[in-house]
């Protein structure tokens, strides 16, 4: 099967589209709910809870 050149228009258009996905991607904002909600119970949070117990 041959290699088929794409012309300019359609470049442009997969460049384009390709960025704005990778742009789409990079944009998505948490929004604070149930799936966002740090876990009480992962390592960040007992990191935490030691050294607020440390520094009183």
């Amino acid at each position: 099967m041959g290699v088929t050149r794409l012309k300019r228009k359609d470049r442009r258009n997969k460049t384009f589209s390709r960025l704005e996905v990778q742009f789409l991607k990079l944009a998505t904002n948490l929004q604070p709910g149930s799936r966002s909600a740090q876990s009480t119970k992962d390592q960040l949070a007992k990191n935490n809870e030691v050294l607020a117990s440390l520094t009183k």
